[in-house]
């Protein structure tokens, strides 16, 4: 019975560890990520479907600016295009840069999706890879796609989703910019 006893209160005082290390754990703002400060137009340069590099100089000034991350197989990002489509006539005034994480040797990909969506129907949209540096990736801190950043003409945030947004707000933060 004394043997009981004592395992039952060793049992409760690891208990009471446990749980006080894991509230402190959870209190913990080191262990938070921190928010980046994406206030301003990234630099960056992406490779295109045509071999061809892009930077943040080939953005025409004073015009608003729509980064999306995502991956050609990724099926919310299929799905966010699909959406777009119905709605190009809002996004024409806005410059947008397709940017994902694709290595160069599977450029392929990227060249399909920009066929299978037609985006070539829609000078406003560039498209590409940032391999091997993924200085976006980091930027943004995108941990999924798609990741959307809009930028309004003077290079200065207007809003940003870090998963595929409703259209209607989507629009709407268009609008904004």
């Amino acid at each position: 019975m004394i043997y009981i006893n004592t395992m039952k209160r060793i049992f409760f005082f690891l208990g009471l560890i446990l749980a006080f290390g894991c509230t402190q754990a959870q209190n913990n703002t080191a262990a938070k990520p921190a928010v980046p400060n994406i206030e301003n137009i990234p630099h960056y340069k992406i490779l295109t479907k045509d071999s061809t590099y892009l930077t943040d100089a080939n953005l025409k000034k004073g015009k608003p600016v729509m980064f999306i991350y995502f991956s050609p197989d990724c099926t919310h990002c299929q799905h966010l295009m699909y959406e777009m489509k119905p709605e190009m006539d809002n996004f024409k005034d806005i410059q947008i840069v397709m940017v994902t994480f694709t290595r160069i040797d599977m450029l392929k990909m990227l060249k399909e999706f920009y066929t299978d969506f037609n985006l070539k129907a829609y000078p406003n949209i560039s498209m590409g890879t940032e391999y091997p540096n993924y200085a976006l990736q980091r930027y943004y801190q995108v941990a999924m796609t798609p990741y959307i950043a809009i930028y309004d003409h003077k290079g200065k945030l207007v809003k940003s989703f870090v998963k595929a947004p409703k259209m209607d707000e989507l629009v709407a933060a268009v609008k904004k910019s």
